[in-house]
């Protein structure tokens, strides 16, 4: 299992591949094609407990945060993260300075802090890269997966396709369908739409590609798409499976994807705006 610095080159030779930018996803499939890292290293989980990561994904994840602390790579608020200028003219870091150099200016970012709050709590570093920083995702994940039963999560996926604004979703989960839990039929625009077949699997672990397998088998014939959504994760034999050449495609939507949806369409997860009143001093010395 590599370390996560030893990710941060490999890391920056596929975004180069991707042409400098890309999802979290798109650059985890490269760094996995290009590393020749197998299904069995890459489905290895970081803590089956906690979240649906894997340990390659979490150590990349460290490996993002601490080269955009260095100033090698940039990200946006929708998730996708870039080359810096200096990412593009260097190509390469040294990852023993790397790790050095972020440690030091988080110890002095947290001196500084601490000297400025006086609190206890000052000296504790934030994970940019979004590393088992999220409290909430860690709830939701053991919620799914501990808490609620098979039928509620089609229920769950059920008024989750319908908030992404599918229609005439049904639930069907009869056993011996194929693992074919439901339909639907998606709206593009108002103009266009598509038949879809859902399975929605509650996992701990990563979906194979053997699973990707029997239901596309399941669908063929039945409908334009297949949606596969799951609390896990999939391991990249599965991902390629998913949009292999010349095979119904199959969209994929891994737990982390599933969390992000219901926080944005509020089912289940609400987003609390904390007001913050600071005082404008120079416009008091003005008066």
């Amino acid at each position: 299992m590599p370390t996560f610095d030893a990710l941060m080159n490999p890391l920056l030779e596929a975004l180069f591949e991707l042409g400098g930018s890309g999802s979290i996803d798109e650059i985890y499939e490269k760094l996995i094609e290009m590393q020749n890292i197998d299904d069995d290293l890459a489905s290895v989980p970081h803590n089956p407990e906690k979240s649906n990561l894997t340990e390659i994904g979490y150590r990349m994840a460290w490996a993002r945060t601490y080269l955009k602390k260095y100033g090698f790579l940039e990200n946006s608020t929708r998730g996708v993260w870039a080359l810096t200028p200096l990412a593009r003219e260097k190509r390469k870091v040294n990852p023993k300075d790397v790790v050095k150099k972020v440690r030091e200016a988080d110890k002095e970012a947290s001196r500084k802090k601490l000297r400025k709050t006086n609190r206890e709590d000052a000296i504790e570093l934030t994970d940019e890269g979004g590393v088992d920083s999220d409290s909430w995702q860690e709830d939701l994940y053991h919620l799914l997966t501990k808490e609620i039963a098979p039928d509620a999560f089609e229920r769950l996926t059920q008024r989750l396709l319908r908030e992404s604004g599918f229609v005439q979703v049904e639930v069907t989960g009869r056993t011996g369908d194929g693992g074919i839990d439901g339909k639907g039929i998606a709206r593009i625009h108002g103009f266009m739409s598509f038949h879809v077949i859902f399975q929605c699997k509650k996992y701990q672990g990563s979906v194979s590609a053997g699973a990707i397998r029997d239901f596309r088998g399941a669908m063929v014939g039945r409908a334009d798409k297949g949606l596969f959504i799951t609390t896990g994760t999939f391991t990249p034999a599965a991902i390629k499976e998913a949009t292999r050449d010349g095979a119904p495609p199959i969209d994929l939507v891994d737990g982390e994807h599933l969390a992000e949806k219901l926080k944005e369409f509020g089912l289940g997860v609400k987003t609390e705006m904390i007001e913050k009143v600071t005082v404008d001093k120079q416009w008091f010395r003005n008066l």
